[in-house]
């Protein structure tokens, strides 16, 4: 696991995301293309698989890859908990972009969910933070298959996104699959999180695609 700061960075139309700098986390650098996402073990498969968008997988290679990520887990959430001193943290994780998926398209946030229940220090929140607008699926809306809803601008999280008071007053440890450093739909919900009223929010990603 590697740390690195979250900074408030403008968008090509100027936009900025984020108001503070955010303390970051993640397992493992995410590279694209087919040799990677195609070699089982590797983060870029376990993100590829468990978004299970195209071709759909059988259970039984379902499970195998959360179990891949529910190892991952819990290694690098304890790390966390010591990194950042706090007594508890409540776990979110970023909702996918659309309002409806299958069951078996919901297995990274239900891993999630699993291995917060089961260590100690953190607190479950993954249903705190539930899309009830679409949005454009970012990692295909290049290739034309986005689907409906907006790309990412500024207060997309809070137009788009049910946000539990629970939040209010918690130290957060908000949770995504993959961060693009300049996509910035995590940059928005962290800072949505921040304003809904959380006393603090770091953030843990499995995987990360920091670009210059």
């Amino acid at each position: 696991m590697e740390g690195f700061t979250i900074t408030p960075t403008a968008d090509h139309n100027g936009n900025f995301y984020l108001n503070r700098n955010v303390q970051a986390y993640f397992h493992s650098d995410y590279s694209s293309g087919a040799e990677h996402w195609q070699i089982e073990g590797t983060i870029e498969n376990i993100i590829c698989t468990l978004k299970n968008d195209i071709t759909p997988y059988t259970e039984n290679v379902l499970q195998n890859v959360c179990n891949q990520l529910e190892n991952i887990l819990l290694i690098d959430l304890p790390q966390i908990l010591k990194l950042t001193e706090k007594s508890n943290l409540l776990v979110c994780t970023i909702p996918r972009a659309k309002v409806s998926y299958n069951a078996n398209q919901l297995y990274f946030k239900k891993t999630v969910s699993k291995v917060a229940d089961q260590l100690t220090g953190f607190t479950d929140g993954t249903n705190f933070i539930v899309r009830n607008v679409d949005t454009k699926t970012t990692h295909r809306a290049r290739a034309g298959y986005g689907g409906n809803g907006d790309m990412p601008y500024p207060g997309i999280t809070k137009n788009t996104c049910y946000i539990s008071d629970e939040i209010k007053g918690k130290d957060i440890l908000l949770i995504d699959d993959l961060y693009t450093n300049s996509v910035n739909i995590d940059e928005d919900a962290i800072q949505a999180v921040l304003d809904k009223g959380a006393k603090s929010v770091v953030f843990y990603s499995v995987g990360a695609k920091l670009t210059l």
